[in-house]
């Protein structure tokens, strides 16, 4: 079978290069930008857009979306008013194990800042997704989720008040919702799980210290315990500059 142009499965994907070969001058600057961070190494700070403009004789607006697509995939990050080299991405397998867990097997230290804990009467829309009961009153604990301090997510959690009378006396806002549930006793079944890309809201970005425009990955959980009762429902925005996700296929 005959191949166009570089599309046989042998070939090497030119990516980036539309189909008439020219290629965009911002990517051509963000391709020498990339090879520039590999030699700055994470932390590294990043030139001024002035310095890159005329380093590579382009115009700023040029650089600048050249590294705002840096910055989007998660080679660099926005420090201050500078820009500096940013670490590996912080990969999350998608199972019933905790956040706490997942950052400790990458040699990072985990933390949550609570941003509110409180208590009202299931709506209508929470309790036909869960299983709980109308009108029961459930917990809504709101975690900014941390990264050797690096503020990455934010987690909105709901579960019934009746399965954990005690959560706001007895619960370290810092610590694993998880690990606390399973010092009650209280043990997972099961969960079903939804990943969308979506854009933070004004309030969302703020508590996370991003722009608007940064896409998050959002993650809808609904987990019940072993005997398939409701235990909790959960919302994760995870920035989607600093996290990728993982899990186990086989056939």
């Amino acid at each position: 079978m005959d191949y166009p142009n570089d599309q046989h499965p042998a070939a090497p994907v030119r990516s980036g290069i539309p189909e008439h070969g020219r290629i965009p001058k911002y990517y051509a600057v963000k391709a020498r930008i990339s090879a520039l961070v590999d030699e700055l190494g994470e932390g590294g700070l990043l030139p001024t857009e002035r310095d890159l403009s005329e380093r590579y004789e382009v115009a700023r607006e040029t650089v600048r979306q050249a590294i705002r697509e840096l910055v989007l995939e998660g080679r660099l990050r926005r420090r201050g008013r500078g820009t500096v080299v940013a670490g590996p991405k912080l990969e999350q397998p998608l199972s019933l194990a905790s956040y706490t867990e997942g950052v400790r097997r990458q040699g990072r230290t985990p933390g949550r800042n609570l941003v509110t804990l409180d208590r009202f009467p299931c709506p209508e829309a929470l309790a036909a997704e869960t299983g709980l009961t109308r009108g029961e009153p459930v917990w809504h604990l709101e975690r900014v989720l941390l990264a050797d301090d690096e503020r990455v997510g934010l987690e909105s959690t709901y579960v019934s008040v009746a399965r954990i009378p005690r959560l706001d006396a007895e619960f370290e806002p810092d610590s694993s919702f998880y690990a606390y549930l399973h010092q009650q006793g209280i043990a997972f079944g099961d969960a079903d799980e939804r990943i969308e890309t979506v854009l933070a809201t004004p309030r969302e970005a703020l508590l996370i210290g991003t722009p608007p425009a940064l896409p998050m990955l959002l993650i809808h959980r609904v987990s019940r315990d072993t005997d398939g009762q409701p235990l909790e429902r959960v919302r994760t925005l995870f920035r989607g500059d600093r996290f990728s996700f993982t899990t186990h296929l086989s056939g």
